[in-house]
């Protein structure tokens, strides 16, 4: 069995040292604090699926470092609420909505999303879920929530890489789930829990590729500046979450492990 590895701490932890800056900016494009398989391009494009705009009050589950919560509440100029479990990753959001002068616009609360959600019924003109879903149990519970939590006619996106596609090994889902607590479905659950939980799907789409290449990117960029990264991280870590970017990227880019985007509605 693989060694559990820290990821999260340790990216939200040293989120401002600018080796992990570099490191970002080479993978995605820029540096955002993310931790995900998300592209710049499907950044840019989820304004348009959420149908959002400066009159809107959105919820994000998992936020992480709040990176892009801070990053919609500055460039679309509207509210931003995110949510997430890591009490690093919500104290590092806090200090950057207060430096970036963003505290208005957003808020950050420290929340296990497999519970009910802390707001009102219908509080929300969408939500949306970066890589995060395949963290928390009770899937269709959450998927209720979210849709408790809609307003009408608003819109969930929500991305899973954790989509089983072929055949895995103990050692390789060991290896990909050495960093957390992890849920793999099967091709076709996540269609399935979205109809149970009352939501409709708009559309569902494959991003397996883009994941095997950041994998590809963000290993690679570590192994360049190995000397300095063990040095904050530990040997065993360093090698630990090494390992399993190598994992990541071989079921994305042989297609057994798959990552979609889907978009719902209320």
């Amino acid at each position: 069995m693989a060694e559990k590895v820290d990821l999260y701490n340790t990216s939200y932890g040293n989120r401002e040292i600018e080796v992990y800056s570099e490191i970002r900016r080479e993978t995605y494009g820029l540096d955002l604090g993310q931790t995900s398989w998300i592209t710049r391009e499907e950044l840019g494009e989820m304004p348009r699926l959420l149908q959002i705009d400066a009159s809107s009050g959105v919820l994000e589950i998992g936020c992480g470092a709040g990176g892009c919560a801070l990053h919609f509440a500055a460039t679309l100029r509207c509210r931003v609420t995110g949510i997430d479990v890591n009490a690093h990753g919500i104290r590092a959001a806090e200090h950057s909505a207060y430096t970036q002068q963003l505290a208005g616009r957003t808020r950050f609360i420290e929340h296990d999303a497999s519970l009910r959600l802390p707001f009102s019924d219908e509080t929300f003109d969408a939500a949306y879920s970066n890589d995060a879903f395949c963290h928390i149990p009770n899937r269709l519970g959450l998927l209720r929530e979210c849709r408790r939590v809609l307003k009408a006619g608003a819109r969930l996106l929500f991305s899973d890489a954790l989509v089983v596609n072929g055949a895995l090994t103990n050692e390789e889902m060991a290896a990909r789930s050495s960093i957390g607590y992890y849920v793999f479905v099967p091709c076709g659950e996540n269609e399935r829990l979205i109809r149970e939980s009352g939501l409709t799907l708009e559309h569902a789409n494959d991003t397996t590729k883009q994941a095997a290449d950041i994998s590809q990117r963000w290993h690679d960029g570590r192994a360049r500046r190995k000397t300095v990264l063990q040095k904050i991280e530990g040997e065993a870590n360093f090698e630990g979450l090494q390992k399993f970017l190598t994992c990541v990227h071989t079921l994305t880019a042989e297609n057994r492990l798959a990552r979609f985007v889907y978009v719902a509605v209320k």
